[in-house]
């Protein structure tokens, strides 16, 4: 079975501070991790592969420092590891860079399943995955919190719904977004340390990917962050320290104020 992963490297949130000129995210000097969603990606496609054998490839799209990530996804059960790193895939928002994965896919062939955690710490969209679907047109489910059972191209899983959960019979190939009930991740294992440090990493452009520069990056978005900024916090409250009957009878007062 054939397995593609595809994450992302983060921000580590406790760390995010904004440019009050430039209002956009200061990232030099700020600790990046893997997208912490993207870690039950990894290891429920790994899980798989455990249990009914093939390999994983982990898929990511950013700067060159992602090979990080990337390494810490071998240490984590991963095989193979390629990254998408041009300068023409700078500034991409969602529709280019689901583009861009789906091509890189494409260029990898037969693939069977393809593992998106459900979205990403940095920008919450949770697009990437369903574009993806969309571009290679292929079946796509969000939101899966547990894989049953797979039975040569038939696969039984479960989807977590606002009441309760649906259990779905379909076909691969398929795009699978999780959720983080669907596992507990592992820790890095030594092995998986000693190959992160071996593993050959392959690194694609735009060219290699058949992909030109109005397709790519910004060029390729139709959509742009214009602006990037932190809420003010208003504090309106009110604070009375009076006895139970009084706060009462306040209360009361101030909000039939309010209503009118």
């Amino acid at each position: 079975m054939n397995i593609v992963v595809c994450i992302k490297q983060v921000p580590d949130t406790t760390d995010i501070k904004i440019d009050p000129v430039t209002n956009t995210l200061i990232r030099e000097g700020v600790e990046s991790i893997i997208n912490p969603f993207d870690v039950y990606a990894i290891e429920e496609a790994v899980r798989i592969k455990e249990q009914y054998g093939g390999t994983v490839t982990a898929i990511s799209m950013g700067p060159p420092q992602a090979e990080v990530a990337l390494r810490e996804a071998v240490s984590l059960g991963v095989d193979n590891i390629i990254l998408l790193s041009d300068r023409k895939f700078a500034g991409a928002d969602t529709w280019a860079t689901s583009l861009t994965i789906s091509a890189a896919i494409k260029k990898l062939g037969d693939i069977d399943l393809m593992f998106f955690g459900q979205q990403a710490i940095d920008g919450d969209t949770a697009q990437v995955g369903p574009g993806v679907a969309a571009h290679l047109d292929i079946e796509q489910l969000c939101f899966i919190s547990k894989i049953i059972k797979i039975e040569g191209k038939k696969i039984i899983l479960e989807r977590l719904m606002e009441d309760g959960y649906d259990t779905i019979e379909t076909e691969m190939p398929l795009v699978l977004s999780v959720v983080k009930e669907i596992n507990t991740p592992r820790l890095p294992s030594l092995r998986g340390k000693k190959n992160a440090k071996t593993v050959e990493l392959t690194v694609w452009k735009a060219d290699d990917l058949g992909l030109d520069d109005k397709s790519t990056g910004l060029n390729g978005s139709p959509t742009q962050v214009i602006k990037i900024f932190s809420p003010q916090l208003q504090k309106n409250g009110e604070k009375y320290e009076v006895e139970p009957d009084e706060a009462a009878e306040i209360l009361y007062r101030r909000l039939k104020e309010i209503r009118t």
